[in-house]
């Protein structure tokens, strides 16, 4: 699933009609999700966060900038914090499928669009800057909207979208790519600020200034203190004493936490506790985390204890959870403080049915879910098959020399299961889109044209689902071979129904793909499609012929030794 955060800053945190009249835009947007809204009335400023898909958030963005630019007006503006436009600042952040480069690319057209279609000046900042001196925020904001005009006529601070031509109204903003920033807190078993902070400083990137021998801070010829950099890239931290809790808590913020993930930072928080009579005694999430982060301290804590790392998603979220001690001060929900979990591609998810419930509306007279989501659900039992055959092989005597590879072979099987799972749903909703289209208005001959394109748009999307299921389910039959010639041999019955089930589901697939393929017009879309999944098909019927000889030869050898 693509989603991609985007934060945009208005100038406005009094007036709840006009804050009101911007979120609403965003809110009538399709595929997004608004997450917060938080108007801060000492600044005259509020903060938007909002989740979707690429498309979703871009359109989400232009239609808000587009309304402040309407409700609001700068030379009327006054706040405590730093702004020089109606839309101060609109970051794109990548939050699961994309990356920094796509959201680069969508600073630059949501740029362009903006300076073009608007009329306001744009600038680009962090990731999407396009000259050294424009990647902090603060170099862009010097001056603020009052020395805008000023700036703008100097060469050297030329819009990178739009004329250098002062908007009065809207003034100018300010559009990017970062990094998703983390809010985390760490507890310790003190009151004391000062333990807290000792530790901070040690952490943080910037670090703590110089000392000498006599406790006296050392200054370069200019009188600067000088910095003894912390441990941790990308990492801001200071030490506090909360009162709602009674607790010292060193507080963080991770501005790229893949390059300082938070479970690192945590685990050397602990050892710096121990160095001054401290202990850590869990932690506390502050707002949104993604997945991603979670999953990596899930993994990294199994890993630490020798354990596969090819678990369900679920499970490695729920260690993360418990060796973070994220529920030590209040509740861990990961439904909750988890940003994908937020947005929800699908509504009424064929996957949350149970077991009963999605055989019963695979049984009704509705054509969907159909075959498509039948073949999908095979490859994904597949997988899970391999990953379990793997996770019973992990630590077992006699399979020493297989322990690297079945682990690996785990953590591959969850990701296919995963893919297989989520296109359950999106073959159904493939198949839903060309019935829509099949019932447009068809009356006049713009209806008609219309109406002809979206059917083959929606065909093409129709035939690329099973498609896709096609080269899941081949990739998941190779796994199943893979792990039937390593894995623990008292499970060989076990890899040969995660190969069947993974022949069954590519066969299926490829016979969704053929049969979209009659009703499509671009033929040169159509003989790509056929030549491929026949490969495709092929190689699904070699392998698993394959191993259906191997399972059934290993089989009838363990019954020769009884």
């Amino acid at each position: 699933m693509k989603l991609i955060e985007c934060v945009p800053n208005f100038s406005e945190g009094r007036d709840q009609e006009k804050i009101q009249a911007i979120t609403k835009e965003i809110e009538a947007s399709e595929q997004i999700t608004l997450l917060d809204v938080d108007p801060g009335e000492s600044t005259n400023r509020t903060v938007v966060t909002f989740i979707g898909t690429p498309e979703g958030v871009l359109e989400a963005a232009f239609k808000a900038i587009k309304k402040a630019s309407e409700v609001l007006d700068m030379s009327k503006h006054s706040g405590a914090h730093s702004r020089m436009g109606a839309t101060d600042v609109c970051p794109f952040i990548p939050v699961s499928g994309v990356t920094m480069e796509d959201c680069i690319q969508l600073a630059h057209r949501l740029g362009e669009r903006v300076a073009e279609e608007l009329g306001i000046p744009i600038y680009l900042y962090e990731e999407a800057a396009q000259k050294p001196n424009r990647k902090n925020l603060a170099n862009i904001r010097v001056g603020e909207y009052e020395g805008l005009q000023e700036k703008l006529r100097d060469p050297e601070w030329a819009p990178d979208y739009g004329e250098a031509r002062f908007n009065p109204k809207a003034g100018a903003t300010v559009i990017g790519a970062r990094e998703f920033l983390i809010a985390y807190n760490i507890n310790l078993n003190s009151r004391d600020r000062k333990h807290a902070h000792h530790i901070a400083l040690n952490l943080r990137e910037r670090g703590r200034a110089k000392r000498d021998q006599e406790g006296k801070i050392v200054r370069d010829e200019n009188g600067k203190a000088i910095k003894m950099p912390g441990k941790f890239k990308d990492v801001k931290a200071v030490g506090w004493f909360v009162k709602d809790y009674s607790i010292a808590q060193i507080s963080i913020n991770f501005t790229n936490y893949k390059a300082s993930p938070p479970h690192l930072v945590f685990d050397e928080t602990i050892k710096e506790a121990e160095a001054i009579g401290c202990r850590v005694t869990g932690s506390e999430l502050v707002g949104l985390i993604p997945k991603d982060a979670m999953v990596m301290a899930g993994r990294y804590y199994l890993d630490k204890q020798g354990k596969s790392t090819g678990v369900p998603e679920e499970e490695l979220i729920n260690i993360a959870t418990v060796s973070l001690g994220l529920n030590d001060v209040s509740h861990f929900d990961p439904q909750k403080k988890i940003i994908e979990y937020q947005f929800k591609e699908v509504d009424n998810s064929l996957i949350d049915l149970n077991l009963r419930e999605f055989a019963n509306e695979l049984s009704m007279d509705s054509p969907a879910p159909g075959g498509g989501s039948t073949a999908a659900l095979c490859g994904a039992l597949s997988a899970s098959l391999t990953a379990m055959v793997s996770n019973l092989t992990v630590g077992r005597k006699g399979y020493e020399d297989a322990q690297a590879q079945v682990k690996e072979l785990a953590v591959k099987a969850q990701a296919l299961k995963d893919e297989l799972l989520q296109a359950i749903d999106l073959d159904t909703i493939a198949f839903n889109k060309v019935m829509g289209a099949g019932r447009m208005p068809k009356k006049t001959d713009e209806q008609k044209a219309e109406r002809e394109k979206t059917i083959e748009s929606a065909s093409h999307e129709a035939t690329r689902v099973p498609f896709q299921v096609l080269e899941t389910c081949v990739a998941a039959l190779q796994l199943a071979k893979e792990v039937a010639l390593c894995g623990n041999k008292n499970s060989i019955s076990d890899a040969g129904v995660a190969a069947l089930s993974a022949q069954a589901g590519a066969e299926g697939a490829y016979y969704n793909v053929i049969i979209n393929l009659p009703g499509i017009l671009d033929q040169a879309f159509v003989a790509d499609m056929k030549s491929r999944s026949s490969a495709l098909k092929q190689e699904a019927v070699d392998t698993g012929n394959g191993v259906r000889s191997l399972i059934e030869q290993q089989l009838e050898n363990n019954l020769k030794t009884r």
